[in-house]
């Protein structure tokens, strides 16, 4: 259990690194979630205060595999064709999820 917790840090410090070093993605925030990363945006409301807007799921698939999936207006999950690195799912988002990551 504590090697799968490291593990889950060691992934989310990456992908956190991945999305500071680009425009599109600075600013976003992780949080780990059982198996998954949680992708999203800080948002400021006035009447709720800070609130995370969760935009993309990564999935753990294997030690070096992740899939990703996009959160529906709906507040569901919906999985996409995509697996990879953590880096190669980073340039998924950025390439085909721009609408969904940008501030």
């Amino acid at each position: 259990m504590t090697t799968m917790r490291t593990d889950m840090r060691i992934a989310a410090s990456t992908l956190e690194r991945l999305l500071e070093a680009d425009r599109l993605t600075v600013g976003m925030c992780v949080r780990a979630h059982g198996e998954n990363l949680i992708v999203g945006r800080q948002d400021v409301r006035a009447d709720k205060g800070t609130e995370t807007d969760d935009r993309v799921r990564f999935t753990r698939l294997s030690p070096s595999a992740w899939g990703i999936s996009v959160k529906r207006h709906t507040g569901r999950w919906e999985r996409t064709p995509f697996s990879g690195s953590i880096a190669e799912m980073v340039d998924v988002m950025r390439t085909y999820m721009q609408h969904l990551v940008a501030s």
